[in-house]
């Protein structure tokens, strides 16, 4: 048999025991349970909000739910442990089945559920959740929620932190599913975090690090480039200039000399230019006036 199918098998008969188990120990709070496969046999550990009803008078009853066990999933002498829930209002099955049955028995949906989620409050838990899906109140189906504290709803924590369990009630229009999430008080949470005061924090900080050591100091640190090596600035001191500082100095002075003197040059017969440019303008607007004055007058004598 393949690895998948074998997989594929074990995860069938896990569910059908857990439906037999919750079909026989209804009525004494079942609250799960877990299965091993051992050298000796299959180790089954029930968990139930009333152990004494799940063993029976003299262990008659889990003698026969052993037998069971036997004949209808071919387990290998199976040996069952009974625990007890220490908290039933923290375990996500029991109190699915309780809200199941109260709506069996005429409770209203919102009643029951914001009694059933102030319990779990009440018991310590960090967070709860009650989802009712299916008929509630008339022929048409709708969902109903009731939310306290904190839940998770999706990745690790959802499937390793939140304890849920689901539950069924056969009413007269239909039947109700129940589903319960529960984040129990000792849950570890990835995104929690504390603030502590007072705590030393001198060992968490970096060696390289010194504390008396300013931002100038640290700025005036080589830069590391390359492979890690610290490269030097270049210093430009003791460059050698061809002629000396001086000579450079009064190369310098010349050059700005001539600069200044073509400017002064340049200004002159830039202003020039404009003047003369006015002075034709002027002109040939004179005229032209005087053109259209003449015959204007020529007009007038004609006339």
């Amino acid at each position: 048999m393949a690895d998948e199918q074998q997989f594929i098998d074990q995860g069938l008969q896990r569910s059908q025991i857990d439906e037999f188990f919750a079909e026989e120990l209804g009525r004494a709070g079942y609250g799960g349970m877990e299965v091993a496969k051992t050298p000796m046999g299959t180790q089954i550990v029930l968990e139930a909000e009333k152990p004494g009803m799940v063993i029976g008078k003299g262990g008659q009853n889990i003698r026969e739910i052993t037998t069971q066990l036997e004949q209808r999933f071919d387990l290998e002498d199976p040996q069952i442990d009974v625990q007890e829930v220490d908290e039933p209002d923290l375990n996500a099955r029991i109190v699915a089945d309780r809200l199941a049955n109260a709506l069996e028995r005429g409770w209203y949906f919102r009643k029951a559920g914001h009694t059933t989620i102030d319990r779990i409050m009440d018991a310590g838990a960090l967070g709860a959740e009650i989802v009712l899906s299916g008929k509630v109140t008339g022929a048409r189906s709708r969902v109903e929620k009731f939310n306290r504290g904190y839940i998770k709803h999706n990745g690790e924590p959802a499937e390793e932190i939140v304890d849920e369990g689901q539950g069924v009630a056969v009413m007269k229009l239909g039947t109700i599913g129940v589903t319960v999430k529960i984040i129990p008080p000792d849950a570890d949470l990835p995104d929690d975090f504390q603030v502590r005061e007072g705590v030393d924090t001198s060992g968490f900080a970096p060696e390289d690090v010194v504390e008396d050591e300013g931002v100038e100091e640290l700025l005036d640190e080589p830069v590391e480039t390359g492979e890690g090596a610290a490269d030097e600035p270049e210093e430009f001191d003791d460059v050698d200039v061809p002629g000396g500082e001086d000579e450079v100095a009064e190369e310098l002075d010349e050059i700005e000399a001539a600069v200044d003197e073509e400017a002064v040059e340049e200004a002159p017969a830039e202003e020039e230019a404009v003047e003369e440019d006015l002075d034709e303008e002027t002109e040939a607007e004179a005229e032209e006036l005087l053109d259209e004055m003449e015959d204007a007058d020529d007009e007038e004598v004609s006339d």
